[in-house]
């Protein structure tokens, strides 16, 4: 009983070390699986998060100033 233990507990390490080939699905190449991303400023703005203007790159930079202020902990303590 004990002996078959072992030789399950063998089999399983063993078969963990396999190494699976990765190929690519037919009529995709690596590396061209991603889609060009878009400016961040002609994005919608989500429902409950900042505002700016969509399409417009300052108020989109005036928003992440913004932001960037509100996570530095000297000012966020000391308002």
């Amino acid at each position: 009983m004990i002996r078959r233990l072992m030789l399950a507990a063998a089999m399983l390490c063993i078969g963990g070390c396999m190494e699976v080939e990765q190929t690519t699905p037919p009529g995709k190449l690596a590396g061209q699986t991603v889609k060009r991303d878009t400016v961040a400023w002609n994005n919608e703005p989500l429902a409950n998060g900042p505002k700016w203007n969509k399409g417009d790159q300052k108020s989109w930079e005036e928003q992440i100033k913004k932001r960037q202020l509100a996570q530095h902990e000297d000012r966020r303590i000391y308002q």
